[in-house]
C-alpha cells in the first residue's frame, strides 16, 4: 500500500494569509467540514473553491475541525494527544446504531426467538473467527474451517489453529461481557488468540520486549508504523483499561465511539509480538457487549473488513499522518458497523425465506423440531455431508443428549442413515431423501402425546 501524503505543517499555512483570504479559507473550511471528511492525500487532487490554493483550503478545513475537536487520553509516540470530531455523519450513524443494536427496535424475530437464536450466534462466531483470521493471513476455505469447528477435529495447520483460536476467543468474550477490562484479561484474550500459532510460544500473553523490535512494514520495507517503546507498555495498558471501563476522561464519549477508539488504541500500541489485530477486534466486541449492545453477538465486523482490507489499513494511516485525528478511523469503522448490521438482516431474511420455502414444500418438517428441520434443509443441499452428534451439538449449542436424540429420531423416521466410524456414530444423507420426506409428508404431523 502506498503511504498517504502527509499534510503541510499547520503553522506554515497562514504565513501569507490576508484578512480577506482568511475569511474565504474559513468559509470554505466550514463547507467542507459538513461534507466528506477528506484527508490531504485526496483533497490535494481536487479543485479548491473560491480561487483558493490547496494549502489555503486545507487550512480552512483544519480550523473548522480544530473548533470541534475532542481529546482522548491516548498519546502518540511523540506524546501528542489523539483527537476526534463528532461530525453530523457520525452523530447520525451513532443514533442508528443505538436504535438498531442497543434496543429492541427492528430486531429480526429469529434473533429474539429462543428456539433459533443459538444457531445465529454460532454462525456469527464462526464467520467472525474465519474472516478475522483471514485478515491476518490465514489461508483456508470457509467450508473446511466450518467443518473443523463443527466436528471438533484438531487443526491441521497454523491457519486452522488461528481460526479455532478466534472462535474460542469470541465465545469467551460473550462470557466476559459483564467484567471490567483489566491487563490480566487482555493477556488472557491474547493467549487465547495466539495459542499454538506463534514462532515463540513464550510470547503468548505477555508484552513484547525491547529486543523484539516490532515495526509495521510492507514486503519492500516501507515503514508504516512504529509502536511505543516496550518500557511504556505496562502504563499504557493500565490507562487503556481505565478508558475502556469509562473511568477516563471525565467528559462523555458515546459507548460505540469508546469501543472503536479501544480497537484503535490496542492496535496502535501493538503491545504483543503478534496477534494484535485479532486482539484489538476482540476487545471491540467486549466493549460493545459490555455497554449493552447485545446484538453484536450476531454481527461480524471482520466479514466486512475482509472485503476491503486496504481501506481498513488506510484509516490507521490517515489518522497517524494527520495530527493523530481519530475521525478517519471512526468514520471507517462506523461504515463497517452499518454494513455488518445490514448483512445480519440480509442473512436472517435469507435464512428465514429458505426455512419458509422448505416448510411450504415439505410439510414433513412439521414432524420435527427446528434443529432437525435445519439438518433437513442442509441435507437437501449437501448430499455428501456426514453429521455427528458432536457437530450437531456445536452447531446449535445444545447438550450431547439433546443432539443425540435429534439425530436418532431422524434415523427412526428414515430421514438419515446411521453407521459407525470407530466408536463414533455417523449420520449420512440417503440417496432417496426427498422420496422419504414425501412419504412422511403424506403421514402428516406426528400426534402429540
Amino acid at each position: 500500500m502506498k503511504m498517504p501524503a502527509k499534510p503541510p505543517p499547520f503553522k506554515e499555512l497562514f504565513i501569507h494569509a490576508t484578512s480577506d483570504t482568511l475569511d474565504r479559507m474559513f468559509e470554505a473550511g466550514q463547507g467542507a467540514f459538513r461534507g466528506e471528511y477528506l484527508h490531504w492525500d485526496k483533497l490535494r487532487r481536487l479543485m479548491p473553491p473560491d480561487s483558493l490554493s490547496h494549502e489555503q483550503w486545507w487550512a480552512g478545513i483544519k480550523l473548522s475541525r480544530m473548533s470541534a475537536n475532542r481529546t482522548v487520553p491516548l498519546r502518540s509516540v511523540g506524546k501528542q494527544f489523539f483527537t476526534h470530531c463528532v461530525t453530523q455523519q457520525i452523530e447520525s450513524a451513532l443514533h442508528k446504531i443505538d436504535m438498531g443494536v442497543g434496543g429492541k427496535l427492528s430486531v429480526p424475530e429469529p434473533v429474539t426467538n429462543p428456539h433459533t437464536r443459538d444457531r445465529f450466534v454460532i454462525s456469527t462466531l464462526i464467520e467472525e473467527a474465519i474472516t478475522s483470521s483471514q485478515l491476518e493471513g490465514a489461508v483456508t476455505t470457509r467450508e473446511v474451517a466450518k467443518e473443523m469447528i463443527r466436528t471438533g477435529r484438531a487443526p491441521r495447520d497454523p491457519s486452522e489453529s488461528m481460526i479455532l483460536n478466534n472462535y474460542a476467543t469470541m465465545r469467551r468474550i460473550t462470557q466476559l461481557r459483564d467484567q471490567p477490562l483489566t491487563p490480566q484479561l487482555v493477556f488472557e484474550i491474547h493467549r487465547l488468540v495466539t495459542d499454538k500459532t506463534l514462532e515463540n510460544p513464550d510470547a503468548a500473553g505477555r508484552f513484547r520486549r525491547a529486543d523484539e523490535n516490532i515495526r509495521i512494514t510492507d514486503f519492500e520495507g516501507t515503514e508504516y508504523h512504529v509502536p511505543p517503546p516496550a518500557d511504556e507498555l505496562p502504563g499504557r495498558l493500565v490507562q487503556m483499561c481505565e478508558f475502556a471501563n469509562g473511568n477516563i476522561p471525565d467528559s462523555f464519549i458515546h459507548p460505540a465511539l469508546r469501543a472503536i477508539i479501544l480497537h484503535f488504541w490496542l492496535a496502535y500500541d501493538h503491545p504483543f509480538v503478534d496477534g494484535n489485530g485479532r486482539t484489538a477486534r476482540a476487545l471491540f466486541y467486549w466493549a460493545m457487549l459490555h455497554r449493552g449492545y447485545w446484538l453484536f453477538e450476531f454481527i461480524s465486523i471482520s466479514h466486512v473488513l475482509r472485503k476491503a482490507p486496504a481501506q481498513y489499513a488506510r484509516s490507521f494511516l490517515h489518522t497517524e499522518t494527520d495530527d493523530n485525528d481519530l475521525t478517519y478511523f471512526i468514520l471507517a469503522q462506523i461504515g463497517v458497523i452499518e454494513q455488518a448490521i445490514e448483512s445480519l438482516h440480509t442473512y436472517i431474511e435469507r435464512k428465514t425465506t429458505e426455512t419458509r420455502e422448505l416448510e411450504s414444500h415439505l410439510r414433513a418438517v412439521g414432524r420435527f423440531n427446528h434443529r432437525q428441520a435445519e439438518i433437513i434443509r442442509h441435507a437437501l443441499k449437501h448430499r455428501d455431508h456426514q453429521y455427528t452428534i458432536e457437530s450437531h451439538q456445536r452447531s446449535h449449542d445444545v447438550t450431547y443428549q439433546t443432539a443425540r436424540t435429534d439425530l436418532l429420531d431422524l434415523v427412526a423416521n428414515h430421514v438419515l442413515e446411521q453407521s459407525k466410524r470407530g466408536r463414533a456414530l455417523v449420520f449420512m444423507v440417503p440417496v432417496d431423501v426427498e422420496e422419504r420426506l414425501r412419504k412422511l409428508e403424506k403421514k402428516g404431523p406426528r400426534r402429540k402425546a
